[in-house]
């Protein structure tokens, strides 16, 4: 389905490390906008099946490398939404096999929001935005953080957690992630204070750029 597009949408992407609240800012940026107002994209959708993913030398999946993602499809995607079309994209639910996959519509909206760990690092994607935000937050942080998400969410037991975290995870943020905060327009600090000047801050932002009839 296409919709009718008189003015072209603010283009939004918020990036920082594994855990460090970029789900969670862009939900509160969403109830501040309005649902309506707002199409939420998450880079998670968009991991490679696993039969696709490269393995370390220990025989591990990878999934914190750009390969990972089919940003290809993604960026498509993005390119359809900002066209004007509607997208349906099915779930990716990792490792829990107890998840019934969701099928997600992405609509057009006056503002569309992207959000990834990898998202400001390819050059396509981020020629297309009008707004880069990079979120951090503190190593320790970032660490509980992950244990909580993907021993409950994702199925991963502790020693699996502890590897990547050591392997892959510590080491795309060195080689892929760390870099890219000297591109973005805005860096939100999430730490013990949390992030709630930066979400009124940018809602502020988003209200007066946005030029949707």
């Amino acid at each position: 389905m296409t919709e009718r597009l008189t003015s072209k949408p603010y283009l939004i992407g918020i990036s920082g490390g594994s855990a460090s609240g970029k789900t969670y800012f862009v939900q509160q940026l969403k109830e501040r906008i309005g649902s309506a107002s707002v199409c939420f994209i998450s880079q998670d959708e968009y991991y490679k099946p696993r039969h696709l993913q490269k393995k370390d030398e220990n025989g591990v999946y990878n999934f914190d490398l750009p390969e990972a993602i089919d940003h290809e499809s993604l960026l498509q995607d993005l390119q359809n939404i900002l066209q004007g079309k509607t997208i349906l994209k099915k779930e990716y639910t990792f490792n829990d096999p107890s998840r019934v996959a969701q099928t997600f519509q992405y609509t057009p909206s006056p503002v569309i929001v992207m959000e990834g760990i990898f998202i400001l690092h390819y050059p396509s994607i981020r020629a297309l935005l009008d707004l880069s935000i990079f979120i951090q937050a503190s190593k320790n942080i970032k660490w509980q953080r992950r244990i909580s998400r993907d021993l409950e969410e994702r199925g991963y037991d502790a020693e699996h957690v502890q590897y990547t975290q050591h392997k892959h995870v510590d080491v795309a943020y060195k080689q892929y992630i760390k870099p890219c905060r000297r591109v973005a327009d805005i860096i939100i600090n999430n730490n013990e204070h949390g992030f709630e000047k930066g979400v009124e801050l940018l809602h502020s932002l988003v209200l007066q750029k946005m030029h949707w009839p």
